[in-house]
């Protein structure tokens, strides 16, 4: 192959030398389009290969590269570390696909079967590994030699093994997979994407994973697989792979002990914290920065580069203040953002009553709502898929209509995977559709044409909100996004100024007067309070009333409810001041899965837990004292 000459390898660092100049320039040139969003220069002006262009133009239908994709694929093609931070729904998929394509087609020879793979990219999700699989099968259309594959948690083994084998015969280049003491062993996958986890146990235990000429390690959406607690799985890869930065590594050289070739680490993230901060420093060697606010990224031929005079403390401090302190949220310019303020007994109501306008309203869009638990997910997915309401009385059972006509799909992470994936293909290909997820939905996955974001329940942490709305809104399309809050709730709006995320108030007032009442005089003046709105007293009354009669969505509201409250519980940070469940009335709460009484039980349970734990915190402190009294 024309890379594993030693005179050859010499000769490519030159040319790469040249090259970060050609493309330092082509990067410079990139500017903002008038939308803000895209970029007013080509693909091929980038400096990718002119068939790749080609397929990103047929196959995904890019005629001009966005503005982060302008920025980074100069910066990743010149074979620098980078660090890109930009809101969601801006092509960064393709950001780094295309410079690893570009790289792989253009060797003097062929990849081939024996070389083990190139390149590894890390998503936190399965439904984000297999959209990225997706996006890549398509960009390798007319470069056949370059196998994908991926691996992910939650799929049986012997169907990976049967997944990968049949991938790896649909390759001319004759790629292979065979079993030697019930353990996979992967050959021949060019790109490989994977979760954390799964990636971890094949570095373990798979003893023909080969790989000596990986180049490229690219995490995708950092931010949430570290939330999800891969820190140390990630930590432990690096390792593996020899691409971790220790504190006296030579700067001379970036080839890990692994691998015959220079080690390219790209870390992309929407958000930014002290844990990416730490991520990047252990991974990221003299890294360009792209995206960050209030620096601008320098043409990569003049960026300059360590002298290897410094030393490691100075470069540390060096390094240490480049990266930013403070979290960032990045949200498209093009997203209307707004809120309402719902009573906690209204707020099923409500949330029907919205969803009912949107879809009247048009017909033919997509929303997603976002709810904190998975019980949650179940219950109003059943709710939503039975529910059938009329304002008059007098209407026969049989042609009251269902109260939402639209397709309504559920998606979370307690599902069986086979129903996770057909989810997740079913609403991509929808027109017309509802989804109802809780976060296994928010990171990174690119539900087409969806209109409408709706946090029903607030997020566990002040980052997810930046990706529960960046679902919508995606590369330079409009998109709206509502977050539910309780009155008690309402000081969160301040947190999200700190932020730079300013909301609007949505006329909730004005939509629940548009709905009529069977008899109702249309000049009747109507409520100003939400929860002694007409329109919202009979629809909690037909709630509740078909709740009861249903003793299996009865046993759903119990359960919702019970999982609800423990997740309100459970937030994290600042947003713990603001989401208390003192401050709650647990019996409002009730009402608002439906149900006309807090189940006692639970209500019971939930306080017995806390003051048993407020009792074993007591004991503890109490022999902790005892301890040092003896001590003394």
């Amino acid at each position: 192959m024309g890379m594993k000459k030693s005179e050859k390898g010499s000769k490519k660092v030159m040319e790469n030398k040249n090259e970060k100049k050609d493309v330092g320039s082509a990067a410079s040139n990139a500017t903002i389009g008038n939308d803000s969003v895209f970029a007013s220069c080509s693909f091929s002006s980038l400096g990718l290969y002119p068939s790749l262009c080609d397929e990103l133009r047929e196959k995904l239908g890019f005629e001009v590269p966005t503005l982060v994709q302008a920025q980074a694929i100069p910066v990743i093609l010149a074979g620098r570390h980078a660090l890109i931070n930009a809101a969601t729904g801006t092509g960064k998929t393709v950001a780094y696909l295309a410079p690893l394509i570009h790289h792989l087609q253009n060797y003097d020879t062929r990849i081939q079967r024996s070389d083990g793979t190139f390149a590894l990219v890390l998503v936190p999700t399965r439904e984000l590994c297999l959209q990225v699989y997706e996006i890549l099968q398509k960009l390798l259309h007319r470069f056949h030699w370059i196998v994908p594959g991926y691996v992910m948690g939650g799929e049986n083994r012997s169907k990976e093994k049967a997944r990968l084998r049949k991938a790896c015969q649909r390759n001319k280049v004759g790629h292979s997979l065979y079993l030697v003491k019930s353990v996979v062993i992967i050959l021949g996958i060019s790109i490989l994407i994977a979760t954390p986890g799964r990636l971890l146990d094949h570095l373990k235990n798979t003893s023909s994973f080969l790989y000596t000429k990986l180049r490229w390690i690219i995490f995708d959406e950092a931010d949430r697989i570290l939330e999800l607690g891969f820190g140390q799985d990630i930590q432990e890869i690096l390792d593996l792979l020899g691409s971790r930065k220790a504190a006296n590594d030579y700067k001379e050289s970036t080839v890990p002990r692994n691998s015959e070739f220079q080690r390219q680490n790209l870390l992309f993230s929407a958000t930014l914290n002290e844990k990416v901060n730490h991520l990047a420093k252990i991974s990221l060697h003299n890294p360009v920065m792209i995206g960050l606010e209030g620096k601008t990224r320098k043409p990569v031929s003049t960026i300059e580069s360590i002298d290897s005079s410094e030393s490691d403390e100075d470069d540390e401090v060096k390094y240490s203040s480049k990266m930013p302190t403070a979290v960032d949220y990045k949200i498209p310019r093009q997203l209307i953002q707004r809120y309402v303020k719902v009573p906690c007994g209204s707020r099923l109501a409500v949330l029907l009553s919205i969803l009912k306008h949107l879809f009247e309203r048009d017909t033919s869009q997509k929303v997603v709502v976002f709810f904190s638990t998975c019980d949650a997910v179940d219950f109003h997915h059943s709710l939503l898929s039975e529910f059938h309401f009329s304002t008059d009385p007098q209407t026969k059972e049989r042609v009251i209509q269902m109260f939402l006509g639209c397709q309504t799909f559920r998606l979370h992470g307690n599902m069986e995977h086979e129903d996770r994936r057909s989810t997740f293909q079913a609403f991509k290909t929808e027109k017309s559709a509802l989804l109802l997820s809780t976060d296994v939905s928010a990171r990174g996955l690119d539900f087409p044409k969806v209109r409408c974001i709706i946090q029903y329940d607030s997020p566990g942490e002040a980052t997810e909100y930046v990706h529960r709305v960046g679902r919508t809104a995606r590369l330079g399309e409009r998109g709206e996004s509502l977050l539910f809050l309780q009155p008690v709730e309402i000081d969160y709006l301040q947190d999200l100024e700190k932020h730079g995320v300013s909301l609007a108030e949505y006329p909730l007032l004005k939509v629940l007067d548009n709905f009529t009442l069977h008899g109702q005089n249309k000049h009747v003046k109507k409520s100003v309070f939400i929860d002694l709105h007409p329109w919202v007293l009979c629809l909690q009354k037909a709630l509740e009333s078909f709740i009861i009669s249903k003793p299996k969505m009865d046993e759903l509201a119990r359960k919702g409810f019970c999982s609800w409250v423990r997740a309100y519980t459970a937030h994290r940070g600042e947003l713990k001041r603001i989401f208390m469940i003192k401050k709650l009335h647990l019996g409002h709460v009730a009402k608002s899965f439906a149900l006309k009484q807090q189940p006692s039980l639970v209500g019971q349970s939930f306080q017995k837990q806390n003051k048993k734990r407020k009792r074993f915190e007591k004991k503890i402190g109490l022999s902790k004292k005892r301890k040092v009294a003896r001590v003394t």
